[in-house]
């Protein structure tokens, strides 16, 4: 566990201090594009099909699949914004989204069990001593974990399956699941939605610096797999 902090520590400073280095002396460094790809991709689709854009998204984010919730909702935010959504149907959206992708994890753990995760949990980023630190905050603090998990990054895209595993019952996992998405879900619609007025700054900001973005999220990523 000290090992990890330390990783993750370095990795956050060292990032911020790159970023910082190449934006304070405005250094002209590559573009991965990878930014405005991933921006125009979740506009466009919310565009298109409007919720259900948002809702099978956030399904998905919740049904063991890694697409961050931080990137969904923020732009549903910045879309409300433009005036296309409404911020409380976004949020309700965006709630039951997680609720249908948990209780499809919830059934995964239920009927399919630890070996489902060893098996094919490497496609989904997720390795055993993740389901087991899971599994131990699921052990140690109860139901009241499937509330708190859904605020936890990480953590509440894989806090289902253990429920599912320790046949938590269903209408209280299903209670808590929906009340602990919508804190987590309204706080990230507003950033989008009050960062609105300074969307294409920020997107430029991230277009500059996205190869060292990049470069750490290839990095957090080996940390999170191999520590």
């Amino acid at each position: 566990m000290k090992k990890r902090i330390f990783y993750w520590t370095l990795l956050i400073v060292s990032t911020i201090i790159a970023i910082a280095f190449v934006t304070f002396f405005d250094i002209g460094i590559p573009t991965t594009g990878l930014t405005r790809a991933t921006a125009d991709f979740i506009t466009n689709l919310i565009h298109l099909i409007g919720y259900l854009g948002v809702f099978i998204l956030m399904t998905l984010e919740s049904a063991l699949i890694p697409i961050p919730s931080e990137v969904i909702m923020v732009f549903a935010g910045y879309i409300s914004y433009l005036g296309h959504f409404s911020i409380l149907f976004t949020v309700i959206v965006g709630t039951f989204g997680n609720l249908l992708g948990s209780l499809i994890a919830y059934i995964i753990g239920l009927k399919g069990g630890r070996p489902f995760i060893l098996r094919y949990g490497k496609y989904f980023f997720i390795s055993e001593r993740h389901l087991e630190e899971a599994e131990n905050l699921f052990r140690t603090r109860g139901d009241f974990v499937i509330l708190a998990g859904r605020m936890l990054p990480a953590i509440r895209t894989v806090i289902s399956f253990p429920a599912g595993l320790g046949k938590m019952n269903l209408r209280r996992f299903t209670i808590f699941t929906f009340i602990g998405s919508i804190p987590w879900n309204l706080m990230l619609t507003l950033v989008g939605f009050y960062l609105g007025p300074y969307w294409m700054d920020i997107l430029s900001f991230f277009e500059k610096v996205d190869i060292i973005i990049g470069i750490s999220f290839i990095i957090a990523l080996v940390i999170y797999l191999k520590t």
